[in-house]
């Protein structure tokens, strides 16, 4: 029988030098810059002028949004701790029992027919991980990274194509979003790993990074619009990063500057096309490059922690 289908493979600070050569590190940070390129312009709603959701895309949605039906059937319970309601335990532990079933359904006749069963473990293995941990009721950037692993997945898998690129960030993870605020919110999860750890936000970054990409060229809306509460709840529903930002508003008190200094200093950028690539730039030096997050990300045959260039094929 093949080994376990994953593994934690970064387990020193040494190891970091193996994770930026891998062909992970590759495959995510251009899953990211793919998806940049196809939304710029386009709103998060879907229509003639701007994008289509796929039916395998819908599926996706049809599937989170069955996520977040549970949290209805699993209430908070009382207990005298404020933070990380132990209730989220019990939604993890049912989502970890019917996700293998739960994704055998979403992505039936959608994967390519050479998919090994370890493959396809891979792929539960990156969407249990998307939503928090159980021990710690906490949610994080690590967590968010999973997500975009599992998507990057289903493409290497042929579940999803090219032409699902811009249905995959607008539609697809903006209801990931709703679905792990809702969750957040209701279980009163933790933020992992951002104890005074300088960032954008407690929970989430690649938001930004798509969000900033569809304002690109956009006259109306500028950089320094990030710290105006109405502006954000007003382009909420149509851009990742104002709805980012609105979520912030609803969630933290007092001035934007003490609250959210970094958002604050790039409000000063001159453009949307400076904010993306800053971001960019950002991502790999707080996230990617933190041993904290990537000592808990999972490598395997889809993902591996192989040298890029053992993959390269000669010109």
């Amino acid at each position: 029988p093949p080994r376990s289908a994953m593994e934690k493979l970064v387990r020193s600070p040494a190891n970091m030098r193996d994770w930026e050569r891998s062909l992970a590190y590759q495959e995510i940070l251009g899953f990211i810059a793919a998806v940049s390129s196809s939304v710029r312009g386009k709103p998060l709603q879907a229509g003639p002028d701007s994008y289509s959701v796929s039916e395998r895309c819908g599926r996706l949605n049809s599937l989170l949004a069955k996520l977040d039906s549970w949290i209805d059937e699993i209430p908070p319970v009382e207990q005298p701790a404020r933070f990380g309601n132990r209730a989220f335990k019990t939604w993890l532990q049912r989502l970890e029992s019917e996700a293998p079933g739960l994704l055998a359904d979403c992505l039936a006749d959608g994967l390519s027919q050479d998919l090994s069963e370890q493959r396809r473990a891979e792929l539960v293995r990156y969407f249990v991980e998307s939503f928090g941990n159980g021990t710690r009721i906490d949610y994080g950037t690590g967590h968010e990274l999973a997500f975009v692993a599992f998507l990057c997945c289903l493409f290497k898998s042929g579940f999803l194509v090219t032409a699902d690129c811009a249905a995959v960030a607008l539609s697809v993870f903006a209801r990931y979003l709703d679905l792990v605020r809702r969750l957040q919110v209701t279980y009163r999860m933790e933020p992992a790993g951002s104890h005074g750890v300088w960032c954008l936000d407690d929970f989430q970054f690649v938001p930004f990074i798509w969000g900033s990409a569809q304002l690109i060229g956009n006259p109306k809306v500028q950089p320094a619009d990030i710290p105006n509460r109405s502006k954000a709840e007003q382009l909420a529903k149509e851009n990742l990063f104002f709805g980012c930002l609105d979520y912030i508003f609803k969630v933290k008190s007092g001035p934007f500057e003490e609250h959210s200094s970094t958002l604050h200093g790039i409000s000063g950028v001159y453009s949307w096309d400076k904010v993306n690539s800053g971001l960019v730039k950002m991502y790999k030096a707080e996230i990617l490059a933190k041993f904290p997050i990537i000592q808990h990300f999972y490598f395997g045959e889809l993902l591996p922690l192989k040298p890029a260039s053992e993959f390269q094929r000669p010109v």
